[in-house]
């Protein structure tokens, strides 16, 4: 056999490898981990996350896969769920904070990340070199609700003028810098601040005591996994007490809490499933530039507010991205 035909077989042999595994690529389904500190599987973080992907037509159990872990809390177990998914495999692993984001790129240099709703900023904090050009596996979305603190006092003393203390409710493990700038406003707007630690559902109801017994007249909350899962719960709690309760999250208002302003949550997650696509599609997480999802809501439930027989002022109203009534 002459070189020439050698160097031909060689060429048909590599096509015909070529050919069988691009096929099985494109008969496999894509499977997409998202990683979760704090909810449960079934929360309507996840729903929120299935929606996001429908919007660019990625139906779970059709087309993705969607395998999604949580630890519930427990934040020592983050990094073997990691490693869990990194073993799966799966083709791209999705996070919300930075403890989900530092186990993973613990675990993995070579699955693209994708953030999403993460709230502080990842140059800063050195999960990215750039926003530009990010380097290493991780992209996606981060919000701006970390530096909304004040804007959130603004909007309650519009909203309740007689406030003049203020509860906050913080948790340790994500909080620190979120308090530090609220107290920085509030002292401008002549607000007294009550901080109070809250690490787990168990401290909601101590917390309310002291909220009472410190004669608070409104309830802040800052960003938490455990105030996104007992959203619920909190909003109930405070709307029992007649103390009006603000947050960053839109779901709270829905949930019985009296305003909310903070990011668009089902918009991150629709920019998300746009990253996810486009890795899908060959992009390189390391050249797709970070975005800072600037799309803010401000939600109203008038329902409390004629509970706790508070009147909402026409020019929230007319700001008002959503009321509930």
């Amino acid at each position: 056999m002459n070189r020439r035909m050698a160097l031909r077989m060689l060429a048909l042999s590599l096509a015909t490898i070529a050919t069988r595994v691009g096929a099985q690529q494109s008969g496999s389904v894509p499977v997409i981990g998202l990683l979760i500190t704090h909810p449960p599987v079934d929360d309507a973080v996840v729903d929120l996350f299935r929606t996001g992907l429908r919007e660019y037509q990625y139906e779970d159990g059709k087309n993705v896969k969607l395998e999604v872990r949580s630890a519930l809390g427990r934040l020592d177990r983050v990094p073997a769920l990691a490693e869990e998914l990194v073993q799966l495999p799966v083709d791209i692993i999705v996070v919300v904070n930075e403890v989900a984001a530092r186990a993973v790129m613990q675990a993995t240099r070579e699955i693209p990340i994708v953030l999403v709703g993460y709230i502080n900023d990842p140059v800063s904090t050195g999960l990215i070199e750039s926003y530009r050009r990010p380097g290493g596996n991780l992209t996606g979305v981060f919000t701006v609700d970390l530096s909304l603190g004040a804007k959130r006092l603004e909007i309650l003393k519009e909203a309740v003028p007689g406030v003049s203390r203020l509860a906050v409710l913080w948790d340790p493990a994500f909080g620190k810098r979120e308090v530090a700038d609220i107290e920085d406003a509030a002292r401008s707007l002549g607000l007294e601040l009550v901080a109070i630690e809250v690490r787990r559902a168990e401290d909601f109801l101590a917390a309310l005591e002291t909220t009472k017994q410190a004669k608070a007249g409104a309830v802040m909350l800052t960003w938490s996994p455990v105030f996104w899962v007992y959203r619920d719960q909190v909003a109930l709690i405070y709307r029992n007490a007649s103390l009006p309760l603000i947050s960053a999250t839109p779901l709270s208002a829905e949930a019985g809490g009296l305003l909310t302003y903070g990011s668009d949550t089902a918009y991150n997650w629709a920019r998300a499933a746009h990253f996810i696509e486009r890795i899908l599609k060959g992009a390189k997480a390391a050249e797709m530039p970070i975005e800072q999802a600037m799309r803010i809501k401000l939600t109203v439930n008038l329902k409390t507010a004629d509970a706790l027989g508070i009147t909402i002022p026409q020019s929230i109203l007319l700001r008002a991205d959503e009321v509930i009534r």
